[in-house]
């Protein structure tokens, strides 16, 4: 098993998306990238730790690899706006793939580059590449949220969208209960 570690906006709706493809046995929700130690969620969402919301996903190589852990990062966020995703808006909500190896660095930035080359979103491309140098598990009640919490609002508004996208786009790397909705 490896691990990888990906912010795209809410972590609620990057859960949603990676618990549902073939190969990723964990998806924790948490905090990276900021520069206090145990950071809670409030003080995430007030912006003032620096962390980003992301997942650290726990994976099988043989069935799913990191290059297609990229290509769905990529594809069910918008890696354009600067610390936004969609009404979500601060650092917190940033784009970014927090690297556990130099391997997985190299392949970011190479997907990176390329995309950008191809001018695949029509602007510029702000993902953060950056180590990982700490990863703290958000709260009990931010796990595994969209299962628990289906019919909020939210949920239904803002992640279940990207659910269907995910299913439009990837309905072959999904697990055999995820393909229904």
């Amino acid at each position: 098993m490896e691990k990888a570690t990906f912010g795209s906006g809410c972590f609620w709706c990057t859960e949603a998306i990676f618990q549902r493809l073939k190969g990723v046995e964990k998806v924790v929700s948490g905090y990276s990238g900021g520069h206090i130690k145990n950071p809670a969620y409030r003080e995430v969402c007030n912006g003032v730790t620096g962390h980003a919301e992301v997942v650290q996903l726990t994976y099988d190589p043989e069935v799913i690899t990191y290059d297609e852990l990229l290509e769905v990062f990529w594809k069910t966020h918008d890696p354009t706006t600067l610390n936004r995703q969609g009404y979500d808006v601060g650092t917190q909500y940033r784009s970014a793939v927090f690297y556990h190896t130099e391997e997985q660095r190299k392949k970011a930035v190479y997907y990176k580059q390329k995309l950008e080359e191809e001018d695949i979103f029509g602007a510029p491309i702000v993902t953060e590449i950056s180590p990982l140098e700490t990863f703290y598990a958000a709260e009990g009640a931010h796990q595994d949220y969209y299962n628990n919490y289906t019919s909020q609002p939210y949920c239904q508004a803002v992640i279940l969208p990207k659910v269907k996208k995910l299913k439009q786009i990837f309905s072959e790397k999904l697990k055999q209960e995820q393909n229904n909705l």
